[in-house]
């Protein structure tokens, strides 16, 4: 979050003044320059304490989200095959989610070929300056996670889901 933060301030300084930011904050009298500092430290802490505040909170609520209890029918319960089955479609399913995001980056960081789907999309990522590419990348770093905690709740839940249906077919 810190440096999505930082990434957004900084763009936003990059848009305003794109050259010369720092040696404009070295001529600018002492006075000026501790209240610019001591401005993004009261900044940074009062997000610290309001993260610090959030944390617990949030950490039981997506612990109790993922890992929530389910019954398994008794039909279901213990049997070999209906895992296999169960287990090899969600592994497929996340294999092609990672392929995609596999994909997605290389686009991002290589550059995209011709052949590419997204041949026109990336191309506005040389043009990036120092603030956007920080704000790139904490926003990058918070997709990661939310597709980390999608595919563990969609491996936790997805094998009773899978049941569910199994249950419906059989019907």
């Amino acid at each position: 979050c810190l440096i999505t933060v930082t990434g957004g301030i900084w763009s936003l300084f990059d848009f305003i003044m794109p050259k010369g930011k720092f040696d404009a904050f070295m001529h600018l009298n002492t006075g000026y320059q501790i209240a610019i500092v001591a401005g993004f430290l009261a900044g940074l802490f009062f997000l610290l304490i309001f993260f610090f505040g959030l944390f617990k909170k949030g950490r039981k609520w997506v612990l109790s989200f993922i890992f929530n209890l389910k019954e398994i029918e008794e039909k279901y319960k213990n049997r070999l095959d209906v895992k296999i089955a169960a287990g090899g479609l969600l592994l497929s399913l996340i294999a092609i989610i990672i392929g995609i995001i596999i994909a997605v980056i290389q686009e991002i960081l290589g550059g995209s070929s011709s052949t590419s789907p997204f041949s026109g999309l990336f191309t506005s990522f040389s043009s990036f300056s120092s603030g956007n590419w920080i704000l790139f990348t904490g926003a990058s770093v918070f997709a990661i996670l939310a597709v980390t905690l999608f595919l563990i709740y969609f491996w936790k839940n997805g094998y009773y889901l899978i049941l569910k249906i199994m249950g419906v077919l059989e019907k």
